[in-house]
């Protein structure tokens, strides 16, 4: 062999060992991108709106609630304590009788809230006690300010059987000590009685008044 064409034979041995590294390096220095199928892309996507999406905790229960509050009818005085009056004799001539869990024939629970969102024109069940006092259903009000029609209200008890409202009737006496109320009571049902809770500021009872009544 004839030194031209020998090196003409390590020159192409040397360019195609260079090109095959070369090859090597390119392929070793692109990873394969992993490949998601279109349903995992689909889930990927919604969780991720979602997460955008989601509300915060508790705006969920309260939106109704104030919606509710906004739509509540208009209504006077005088047709409030004329609702709350009916129970008294609603049962055959007798109270409506008291229950947390029960619906009377017109839809309101029976306990003191469902009573109280009977007598208002409220959405039926009705609100429960602290949804009264805390979604815009009432708002705050000296005790020396009530007015038939308006609330009492305590709500601020971790004990469910501790919360109740009634509902004021006017003053028993002239120095204020005492109020006429119609409530629903526990083992009594409607009733009609005087109370002097939230007189003395002390017992976590409040007065409110609620927001749909006009007059």
């Amino acid at each position: 062999m004839s030194k031209k064409t020998t090196r003409r034979w390590v020159t192409a041995t040397l360019t195609a060992m260079l090109c095959t590294g070369s090859l090597a390096l390119t392929a070793q220095s692109a990873p394969a991108v992993p490949r998601t199928s279109a349903a995992s892309e689909a889930r990927l996507t919604a969780d991720g709106a979602d997460r955008a999406l989601a509300p915060h905790a508790g705006q969920e229960e309260a939106a109704p609630a104030a919606q509710a509050a906004q739509a509540a009818p208009r209504i006077t005085r005088a047709q409030v304590l004329a609702r709350a009056k009916t129970w008294l004799t609603a049962d055959n001539g007798r109270p409506v009788p008291y229950s947390q869990t029960k619906r009377w024939k017109d839809g309101y629970r029976q306990d003191c809230s469902g009573y109280v969102s009977m007598a208002l024109g409220l959405s039926k069940p009705g609100p429960n006690t602290v949804s009264l006092k805390n979604d815009g259903f009432t708002r705050r009000i000296a005790m020396k300010d009530l007015a038939p029609g308006d609330l009492v209200i305590k709500a601020n008890s971790n004990n469910a059987d501790r919360r109740h409202v009634v509902i004021f009737d006017g003053w028993a006496d002239s120095a204020h000590t005492a109020y006429k109320s119609y409530e629903q009571a526990g083992g009594v049902g409607t009733r009609w009685k005087q109370h002097s809770y939230g007189v003395n500021g002390r017992d976590g009872y409040h007065a409110y008044r609620p927001v749909n009544i006009v007059g």
